[in-house]
């Protein structure tokens, strides 16, 4: 019995190392995970914003006024599909800004609710689509993949009919009723109570 304990004494450190290297290699694996976790929800969450969209656009005043055709967004911070485009109209705005003017307009800021009504936007994202000489030549409203978006620019730096014209996607809804009887501050849509 003597020699049977000796050899569970002998067999217990090596029990002890392997448990140590086993949780040691946990830890490791955890802190590899965690790592790369992080730098992926990092470069996820550096895309363009639609503030920086909207920092960088065209005024309206020199869109209408400049001889360049427009592409008008018509948008809300917390519109989930403004969002979600935002990546593709940044892409777009980097291969046409040259060509064609950019112009972003907050439906919470009211200073555009005559456009907002021009337009009649009630869902956004709300795309307007201007010639040279700032006349309408085609509407999208919704989640547009960016071939379509890059086709009717195409076209319309070409003075063409634009191929996807009405093309209407998922939206978030708007409505203009709400902004031109609303006193309060635009981001307290929850606090609004409806009769």
């Amino acid at each position: 019995m003597s020699k049977d304990s000796s050899l569970d004494s002998h067999s217990k450190p090596k029990s002890t190392f392997g448990v140590r290297l086993r949780n040691f290699l946990i830890v490791m694996v955890a802190v590899v995970l965690s790592v790369a976790l992080f730098l992926g929800f990092q470069s996820e969450n550096s895309s363009v914003s639609l503030t920086e969209l909207d920092q960088n656009s065209t005024p309206l005043e020199v869109a209408m006024s400049n001889g360049k055709p427009t592409l008008i967004e018509f948008y809300a911070n917390w519109c989930t599909v403004c969002q979600k485009m935002a990546p593709d109209i940044a892409t777009l705005k980097t291969e046409y800004n040259d060509k064609i003017n950019f112009v972003m307009l907050n439906v919470d800021n009211t200073k555009w609710l005559p456009e907002m009504l021009q337009y009649r936007v009630d869902g956004i994202p709300h795309f307007v689509f201007l010639d040279k000489n700032a006349q309408t030549k085609a509407e999208t409203i919704g989640d547009q993949p960016r071939t379509i978006m890059g086709s009717n620019l195409e076209a319309l730096i070409a003075g063409s009919p634009l191929p996807y014209i009405q093309a209407n996607g998922r939206v978030s809804q708007f409505s203009t009723t709400e902004a031109t009887n609303s006193n309060e501050d635009p981001r307290s849509h929850g606090s609004q109570v409806v009769n």
